[in-house]
Parts: structure tokens; sequence; C-alpha cells
């Protein structure tokens, strides 16, 4: 059996041995999802992919720690967004500003088509989250985008509850008028 059919817990024990091809294909598995995690919060590309490379090798380095090889993607995801955040964090503390001329997308199985009118829907949306404050904008991407709890955005934040709900609801009101202002 080669890696490329095998389940990702043979793939974990071979990785945990150096099995460096192991590794490229748990990388290639994984590596558009966790790049589209990273870029949806420092929303800049070549960091993104810094971050995310970073992140694999964080994992690799510290798969022992892994209690069960099926949660593997949420485990290596919870990493990136937390590289992420901690750059994101360091970046607004020293009032570097991030590249906004930096066009992503999300990408999927299928692609994003032009002329479909929902991905423009979606698109405007996105570009418009990327205009509120930094934290509305986070908060948003954490929890509508990544599906993250309000529990969860706590810890990430480092936040508390009432303040994560409080932040949340104003972020989407937010959000909602700006939409209506664009449409008018």
């Amino acid at each position: 059996m080669t890696s490329t059919n095998q389940n990702i817990e043979q793939l974990l024990q071979l990785c945990k041995s150096g099995n460096q091809r192991a590794q490229l294909e748990i990388y290639n598995r994984y590596n558009k999802a966790m790049y589209n995690t990273a870029i949806r919060i420092v929303k800049d590309s070549f960091k993104a992919e810094d971050i995310m490379q970073e992140s694999f090798l964080a994992a690799f380095t510290k798969l022992n720690t892994l209690e069960d090889a099926n949660m593997f993607g949420s485990w290596l995801k919870r990493i990136v967004i937390n590289n992420s955040i901690g750059y994101y964090n360091k970046t607004i503390k020293q009032n570097e500003v991030p590249l906004d001329t930096v066009i992503y997308k999300v990408e999927d199985d299928m692609g994003i088509v032009e002329s479909d009118p929902v991905n423009e829907k979606v698109k405007q949306i996105l570009d418009i989250m990327k205009t509120l404050k930094p934290n509305y904008s986070l908060s948003l991407t954490l929890h509508l985008i990544e599906g993250y709890d309000y529990e969860e955005i706590c810890e990430i934040m480092d936040i508390t509850y009432a303040n994560c709900r409080t932040m949340i609801s104003r972020a989407k009101e937010s959000l909602r008028k700006k939409i209506i202002l664009k449409a008018s």
C-alpha cells in the first residue's frame, strides 16, 4: 500500500518515524484549507503561506502530543489559527497595516465562477468585512467562516464571554449597516 492510499492514522504513524513521503502526503491533503484559514485572518498571501508552513512544521514536531489521529485536521487548524492570530496581534500592537492590496479568494473544489451572482454577493460581503474594525472582522471570520462557537472565540481572542457576544453582535450590526449602505 502506497502512502497516497493510506488513512490518516497510518500516515501519522509514518510521520512520527520521520517518513518524508508521509509528511508530504499530509501536507498535500491539508495545505489549501490551512492556507485559506490563515489568509482570512492575516490578509497577506505571503504571510499566510509562511504561517501555514510554520504550522505544518510545528504539527510534525509535536505529533506525539496528538491524542486522537482522527482529530488531526482540527488540531492542525487550531495551530494555524493560533499562529495567525499571534501574527495579527503582533501587527496590531506595532500599528502596522496589513497589505490590503493583496487580492485573495476562498478556493473550493468547484472554484469561483465570476458570473455567478451568489459568489459575487459572497465576495462583496467578504470585501465589506475587510472594512470593519480589525477585532470585528476577526471575530466574524472566526464565528461565521471558521465556525467557532463563542467559548472557542473567547479562548482564541482572550476575552470574556460577555465581551465576545457583544463584539460579535456589534460586528454583525456594523456589517449589516455597511451592506445596506452599499446596496443603496
